[in-house]
């Protein structure tokens, strides 16, 4: 770090001359030195202790009418713990996905804060209360993007199944917790009509709702081909994956040539013409073929084909579902920890802490300040800032 940027410089000086041994000056002011010192940095942390502020609200005696009237406790210090620590705890809860448990142990011994379960608790609802109408402005404007991947897994409520679905756009990502895997969920949040292209895998319900623009995702027809060619013995099935998987890779090649700069979207349009032949051609041949997983996975090739190439034309549009893949690990490991969620309230304030969290870091935003200043405005009453167009 620069000598300006530094807290505290501490000299360090020999305690004899390594020549002739004299002992040598033990203070800076009484020595002189030659050349520029040996710059050696180590970063620490302070003694980490927590502030308690006690506001005092005083009866004051009006000097008109006699009377007295005592101040009210300021809205920021409503409750007992401050924004920045409330805005801790949501942080270790979901961006580091502690137990509520470790939360508390974790304040008491680093911190010295003395706190219950159910105080860690309430600071998790108000931190998702906070940032409520951020989160609703992020789920109003989903409909209006003009690429969205969308993906989902399991969940638990209680014990009772839901489901974590993640949509991510451009700059922002939106959780939401639901009861059911089906086309309602997306019609809930998308409308009717989703007029964007929509990335997804070849599930049922992305086939029953959107019937415009799609792009389907490459990762899972490799992973289909590859888990076909663990488990067969016949040499025509194998035939199949191999060849298949020959075209994906030539695919992702010419992809990858793309996204370096090698070659511009002219070029990977006429380029891989002959792949997308290769493709149709070797589905055709095998819409008929005698095994179940080799026929479906044909026949996905067949009927889809336009779904498979739409990254090719279109710019923010890419050939896997991997970012929403990235966004539900985050939940899943969540869901292993904690175990889901006990309420619906509980599945609210999930999809929320969960939206700010990958959100801010998607935009290169600091989770934590925002999330204390989302805390500090909730409690003045005044609008929290939005995560759109950051």
């Amino acid at each position: 770090m620069p000598a300006d940027n530094v807290d505290e410089i501490r000299p360090v000086l020999p305690d004899q001359c390594q020549h002739c041994g004299h002992p040598l000056p033990t203070q800076i002011e009484q020595v002189r030195t030659s050349g520029e010192p040996r710059r050696h940095q180590v970063t620490e942390l302070p003694p980490i202790q927590a502030r308690t502020i006690e506001y005092q609200c005083h009866r004051v005696v009006c000097p008109e009418c006699g009377e007295s009237t005592r101040a009210g406790v300021p809205e920021e210090a409503s409750g007992h713990f401050g924004p920045q620590l409330t805005a801790l705890i949501a942080y270790l809860t979901v961006v580091c996905r502690m137990p509520r448990r470790v939360v508390e142990a974790l304040l008491g011994q680093v911190l010295g804060i003395e706190i219950s379960l159910g105080s860690t608790q309430k600071c998790w609802e108000e931190a998702s209360q906070a940032v409520a109408a951020p989160c609703q402005e992020l789920e109003k404007q989903l409909k209006h993007e003009p690429v969205l991947n969308v993906d989902e897994t399991g969940w638990r409520t209680n014990g009772d199944k839901r489901f974590l679905w993640a949509f991510v756009a451009a700059r922002y990502v939106v959780y939401t917790v639901a009861a059911t895997r089906s086309s309602q969920v997306l019609r809930d949040l998308l409308g009717k009509v989703f007029q964007g292209i929509l990335c997804s895998d070849r599930f049922s319900a992305y086939l029953t709702y959107h019937s415009g623009k799609a792009q389907f995702c490459w990762a899972h027809l490799k992973r289909n081909l590859l888990g076909i060619v663990e488990f067969t013995k016949s040499s025509a099935v194998e035939r199949f994956c191999r060849d298949a998987l020959a075209q994906h890779a030539r695919l992702f090649r010419l992809w990858h040539k793309f996204r370096g700069g090698q070659i511009d979207r002219t070029q990977l349009l006429l380029r891989s013409i002959p792949i997308q032949e290769r493709i149709f051609e070797l589905a055709e041949r095998h819409l008929d073929s005698p095994h179940r997983e080799v026929r479906n996975l044909a026949r996905a090739l067949f009927e889809h084909n336009e779904r498979l190439f739409t990254f090719l034309e279109h710019e923010g549009v890419e050939p896997t579902n991997n970012s929403v893949e990235r966004a539900l690990r985050t939940g899943v490991q969540w869901r292993k920890i904690c175990f889901g969620n006990r309420s619906a309230q509980g599945e609210l304030a999930t999809s929320r802490l969960l939206t700010v969290a990958e959100t801010c870091d998607l935009q290169g935003l600091n989770i934590l300040a925002y999330l204390s200043a989302a805390i500090l405005c909730h409690r003045r009453r005044q609008p929290v800032a939005s995560l759109l167009n950051r």
